[in-house]
């Protein structure tokens, strides 16, 4: 009977972790080049039930009941980097990657220990006071020459990224076009991090000035898994209940012995 205990709570935890992330999911629908996170389940490993009282007499020559399962629980947050729809805004420093699910623009995030390369889908840039294509956030996107330095908003950038101001050469957007998608990490701020073995593939799409990437939540869907969660959750309270006051009468009824 204590094992229905756990295994209910156990479901209620797995339950509000995987809200946890549905919810940020919707926080985040309207957030630009935003992906999404889903929750993977892992069952806990089987073991083996066994009567330990009831073979005194040797007449059960197989004393094994059968395996019992004891939940799941959530062991991994995956994040979706399929591409987000494409909306214009005819923004020459609004800028998005084309039939590309893998490719992220470098910027510069600077820290303690010098600047640190990163990386993000939020192609949503402006110019900084001093002539610098940065974030919204201030960090600044990098070119294969450095840091882009730009002196006006009437640039154009090509679809390699290459960028043109007054039909002159100023420099090539860094574009880093991930093997294997699964070694990203996110770091808030719509940036994500790789590790220095990550497999850098060749950059095959196009890069799209003048819009910007929605995220790639479908907010219906996530509204209906907020739904089935908090059923789930209602459910695996009323087993509790239904436990606690099954408990309850034994204790009375044996005190009352």
């Amino acid at each position: 009977m204590i094992r229905g205990l756990y295994t209910a709570a156990s479901g209620m935890l797995k339950g509000q972790k995987k809200l946890d992330v549905v919810t940020n999911n919707l926080a985040n629908s309207s957030t630009t080049g935003y992906k999404r996170d889903i929750a993977v389940y892992q069952s806990f490993h089987e073991v083996l039930t066994k009567r330990i009282n009831d073979d005194k007499a040797g007449q059960l020559p197989n004393p094994n009941i059968g395996s019992m399962s004891l939940g799941s629980d959530v062991v991994q947050v995956y994040t979706d980097f399929t591409q987000g729809r494409l909306i214009k805004t005819d923004k020459a420093t609004d800028m998005s990657f084309k039939n590309s699910d893998s490719s992220f623009f470098a910027v510069s995030v600077p820290g303690e220990e010098g600047d640190t390369e990163m990386y993000t889908r939020n192609g949503s840039w402006t110019i900084s006071e001093d002539g610098y294509l940065i974030t919204r956030e201030g960090y600044k996107a990098v070119g294969l020459y450095g840091p882009i330095y730009l002196a006006s908003d009437e640039f154009v950038v090509q679809e390699d990224g290459s960028i043109y101001l007054d039909d002159e050469y100023i420099d090539t957007l860094k574009i880093v076009d991930f093997v294997d998608t699964e070694q990203l990490q996110k770091y808030g701020e719509h940036l994500v991090g790789a590790p220095d073995d990550a497999q850098i593939g060749q950059f095959e799409g196009q890069v799209a000035q003048g819009f910007i990437e929605g995220s790639n939540i479908n907010t219906i869907e996530e509204m209906l898994e907020v739904i089935t969660l908090m059923r789930s959750y209602e459910a695996n309270q009323k087993v509790i209940k239904a436990y606690d006051e099954s408990l309850g009468k034994i204790i009375n009824e044996a005190g009352r012995i």
